[in-house]
């Protein structure tokens, strides 16, 4: 419940002082620019340490990257047949393959399928999302953020000093020290800080009407999302023979609204902040009755 009211009340006190216009236009890209060089990294130097996996978990660990995989190919395909400008592309590519499934998944995991369930959540998250995150979210980031096409030089160049992809690698290669109580507890202190500053960027930014244009791809970006997603991982789980707790908790993961974090890295790089906002604004606030059906159908 603690997460819920939080992101209310950063996205209420984002859109009551865009109406008082307090904040300097480059406000949001600079509340952005902080989650990207510190929050994230902080969050990835904290998370990853602590990963570990059981082989009979696989569907937890598989399901987000097809999904994040399905989500890439729709888009492009959308994106091909209604001619959307690179920005949106990458807004969507951003937004619809990486789901909420940390911040708001894990309390809606508890809130509807109890506390034993959460467990699987994480895992889910972790090993999928949170890695996709850093991985598939910095190549689409170093591939869209000009307009001109860049050689796959640049674009390998970018990926590597992407901060949240030099933080996983730094994770990966100094974990046990950075699970010392004193840099640990100090890492959590500050990656606490990015959904409340994240919520707060997207309310200085979400407008009620969107930009010309960009109606069509936000119906697509959370309609794929919140209602072609989750039917797809459960097809995939049918279609497998598989039924399990771990399996249903994969397939509801797998209909959360587009990730907050995913919308700050586009909004970062100036990529549609109108949409972007849009998306995970409105797809948060709509996720609570399309995640209530999810839960009931399954």
């Amino acid at each position: 419940m603690e997460n819920f009211i939080l992101i209310f009340i950063c996205l209420a006190a984002g859109i009551f002082l865009q109406r008082l216009a307090i904040f300097a236009d480059n406000g949001p890209l600079t509340l952005n620019l902080y989650v990207i060089w510190i929050a994230l990294p902080a969050l990835i130097l904290r998370q990853v340490p602590t990963l570990s996996f059981s082989t009979d978990l696989f569907i937890l660990l598989l399901m987000p990257w097809l999904m994040t995989g399905l989500g890439a190919v729709l888009v492009l395909a959308a994106s091909r047949l209604f001619a959307w400008s690179r920005e949106v592309t990458a807004v969507l590519l951003l937004t619809v393959p990486l789901g909420n499934t940390s911040f708001l998944g894990i309390p809606m995991i508890e809130a509807f399928w109890g506390t034993d369930m959460v467990s699987y959540g994480i895992i889910y998250d972790q090993f999928g999302s949170f890695l996709a995150l850093s991985t598939y979210g910095s190549f689409i980031l170093a591939l869209y953020s000009e307009q001109q096409r860049q050689s796959a030089g640049a674009i390998v160049k970018k990926i590597l000093t992407f901060p949240p992809f030099l933080a996983l690698l730094f994770a990966l290669l100094f974990a046990k020290q950075l699970q010392q109580q004193a840099i640990a507890g100090s890492l959590s202190l500050i990656a606490s800080s990015l959904v409340p500053v994240v919520m707060f960027a997207i309310g200085l930014q979400l407008k009620i009407k969107l930009a010309p244009g960009q109606t069509l791809p936000f119906c697509f970006g959370l309609t794929t999302k919140l209602l072609i997603a989750p039917f797809a991982a459960l097809f995939i789980c049918q279609l497998s023979g598989i039924d399990t707790s771990a399996s249903r908790i994969a397939v509801f993961e797998a209909g959360m609204p587009p990730m907050v974090t995913a919308g700050a890295m586009a909004m970062s790089a100036g990529l549609a902040p109108r949409l972007t906002a849009a998306l995970v604004g409105w797809g948060i606030l709509l996720s609570f009755g399309s995640l209530s059906f999810l839960a009931l159908f399954l």
